[in-house]
């Protein structure tokens, strides 16, 4: 796994030992960040389920402003954090060991991101444990997402989205490849309800 490009293009990336991760590959990493490309430059960008950290360091690379990662695992967020020291990326980072959930709690009161929201939500959860459903619950009422805010969730081909409207949410996008799928959401616009 590397960095595809940006200020650490082609600097490879550690892995979290085992199977406990799921690293996004690099090519289905390069299709997400070429449909991203003029979102990126100066967002605040929140990597939930961050695993090796790969998806936010790429952001980071290609000139987000801010990234914030977030994993229960020790050994994930001890892989984070020797990622961005490698790729130099580490002032503009802030790496949470704790739950989603709470980490979501935390962040709502955080000083580290001036109050704002996200521009960019991404989410890697384990599949087939309605993990993503919980933290876009969470989110709906959250200061940290507005409806300009992108949220991304990569899930396996058969995760079912239908649930979105009923908690105010929208998908805008839908990019699948041979066992999972991106799915780009947004919440409603009061213009919409």
């Amino acid at each position: 796994m590397r960095v595809i490009a940006g200020s650490a293009r082609r600097l490879n990336l550690k892995t979290v030992p085992g199977d406990a991760t799921r690293p996004t590959t690099d090519r289905i990493k390069e299709t997400l960040f070429n449909i991203l490309q003029n979102d990126i430059p100066g967002c605040r960008f929140l990597d939930l389920f961050a695993g090796s950290g790969g998806i936010g360091i790429e952001a980071l690379s290609r000139g987000a402003s801010s990234a914030v990662f977030v994993d229960k695992s020790k050994e994930a967020v001890s892989c984070i954090k020797e990622n961005l020291m490698h790729t130099r990326l580490m002032e503009d980072a802030r790496v949470l060991n704790m739950d989603v959930l709470q980490a979501l709690r935390v962040l709502e009161n955080d000083a580290f991101r001036n109050r704002e929201p996200f521009h960019i939500i991404f989410m890697d959860p384990p599949y087939s444990q309605g993990l993503e459903q919980q933290v876009l619950e969470g989110l709906k009422d959250s200061p940290l997402c507005t409806e300009e805010t992108l949220i991304i969730v990569e899930a396996d081909l058969h995760t079912d989205f239908s649930y979105l409207p009923e908690i105010g949410f929208r998908a805008v996008r839908y990019k699948e490849y041979k066992t999972n799928k991106h799915v780009f959401i947004v919440k409603h616009t009061s213009a919409a309800e």
